[in-house]
């Protein structure tokens, strides 16, 4: 029905400005307070001092130079992960095995470098991230390939993936790969590699810190990685598929390629992460106690929440990733002076994590159903496709979704967002094809029936593929993107 609710439809909450903005600007912080809050507590039960732990955290995170050069090597790492989770989420596709990938591109870079060190430093270097970008994105795109053409789940599969990577890296480290020249009558060989050449060594930025240019380069690809997103074709069908992959598939995309396309690149980001590790380390050599945890340090999980706070978003990941560094730096910190466990700093990264999907879940409780007549009132949309209509008043996506269907309970867009019906039928008998938005006008204001010469125009420009990519001469200023 026009200008009010459909029966049936369940009622959703309403959107008061509060609730907007503490849904909105004040949920990452809010989630973030009510972590420490509970974090406190956790302390008070240990017998300890809040106000004093939390005091040696800040102290240990943000207290002097050293302490902010400490704190944004820390980010590095995890800003890497996040860029790489970024992608991949957007796709609608889970990417758990950030560990696994990170030693897959720490041990290619390391083998490139062991391979030609003789290299000088402007061409080594820059081999060193492009090698470890390339290990990164094959050992994902094993996950990426089975998930897209076989529909494997692909937390389970990087979940396992990482256990074989792991038992990789013990293989070439106590075998090819390892130190010959120091063994010990007691423990025989460590398990590390010779001495890397000093041509590959990431540059020192700060004098008398361990911060080099690695920062650059995590920056470089958060950065990248947004323009990726939102400024390409390429991130424009990631989201599109990690919206609906119904809607996506009927516009004409590539869902498949673009879902492994996804999660090939968010496993590049995860593999210049290990070769940050390796070559902005201290020791320059690669090593490992037998465990994913004794080389990776966790980044490859805590990258994982640091994308969640940033909201999926690149740029807003890096300040995420640095407050991140800030709490694992200063929990070593707090531990020292309290005495608390570092596994404290661990519970307060997982009640974040709880509290921004909780606060997630809120936003979409709190969101409207959506109806092309309200789309074509100025509001913001996510998707602007031309796409038909329900007769209830909600968006669908072709004459067999939705109602066609007998779903009464599918009253939302896939798309969550505006659709724009360009009058298009469907078929059917004449009662039940699709009518065009409802109040909808395009262009300079005039409406657009499904028998005006406009709309046929236009209707032919969507071709066989069922998308107009762009729209016709007269409505250029209009942009086809999702916000």
């Amino acid at each position: 029905m026009r200008g009010g609710r459909s029966a049936g439809l369940p009622r959703a909450a309403s959107s008061s400005p509060w609730s907007q903005l503490v849904l909105g600007w004040l949920a990452l912080p809010l989630s973030a307070f009510a972590a420490l809050l509970i974090g406190a507590l956790l302390i008070l039960a240990f017998g300890a001092n809040p106000v004093t732990g939390y005091h040696a955290l800040l102290s240990g995170a943000f207290g002097g130079s050293y302490a902010l050069a400490s704190t944004a090597q820390k980010a590095v790492p995890l800003l890497l992960v996040a860029a790489g989770i970024c992608i991949a989420v957007r796709a609608n596709v889970w990417n758990i095995g950030g560990e696994g990938q990170i030693v897959m591109g720490a041990l290619a870079s390391t083998a490139t470098v062991l391979a030609v060190p003789g290299l000088p430093a402007f061409l080594l270097i820059p081999l060193v991230v492009i090698t470890a970008a390339a290990g990164g994105a094959i050992w994902a795109g094993i996950a990426g390939f089975f998930k897209a053409y076989f529909n494997v789940n692909e937390i389970l599969s990087t979940i396992m993936l990482n256990l074989v990577a792991v038992q990789v890296m013990n293989y070439l480290l106590s075998g090819p790969m390892v130190n010959k020249s120091q063994s010990f009558s007691v423990t025989g060989l460590i398990p590390q590699t010779k001495l890397l050449s000093e041509n590959s060594w990431l540059p020192t930025l700060v004098s008398g810190t361990q911060l080099n240019l690695g920062v650059v380069i995590a920056v470089a690809v958060a950065v990248a990685v947004y323009i990726l997103l939102w400024r390409t074709g390429f991130g424009f069908r990631t989201r599109a598929v990690g919206l609906s992959t119904d809607a996506a598939a009927y516009a004409g995309m590539p869902v498949k390629r673009t879902m492994m396309n996804a999660m090939v690149l968010s496993g590049a980001c995860c593999g210049i992460a290990g070769a940050v590790l390796v070559f902005g380390s201290i020791s320059h050599r690669m090593v490992t106690d037998g465990s994913l945890t004794g080389f990776t340090g966790n980044d490859g999980f805590n990258g994982i929440v640091v994308a969640l706070f940033g909201g999926l978003n690149p740029l807003w990941s890096i300040l995420s990733a640095y407050l991140f560094g800030g709490l694992l730096v200063g929990g070593t910190a707090m531990q020292a002076v309290i005495g608390v466990p570092t596994d404290l700093v661990t519970t307060i990264e997982g009640l974040v994590v709880i509290f921004v999907v909780s606060i997630d879940y809120l936003r979409f409780r709190g969101r409207r159903p959506f109806s092309c007549a309200q789309a074509n009132d100025g509001r913001r949309s996510r998707l602007d496709l031309h796409l038909p209509q329900d007769p209830r008043g909600a968006c669908h996506i072709g004459p067999h979704h939705g109602a066609a269907r007998g779903q009464e309970d599918r009253h939302r867009a896939p798309l969550r967002g505006h659709a724009r019906a360009i009058g298009r039928d469907d078929g059917g008998p004449p009662d039940q094809r699709r009518k065009p938005c409802p109040g909808g006008t395009h262009g300079r204001g005039e409406a657009r029936g499904p028998r005006s010469r406009r709309t046929r125009r236009q209707g032919q420009r969507v071709g066989a593929r069922g998308f107009a990519r762009r729209p016709c001469r007269r409505d250029r200023r209009h942009r086809w993107r999702v916000r």
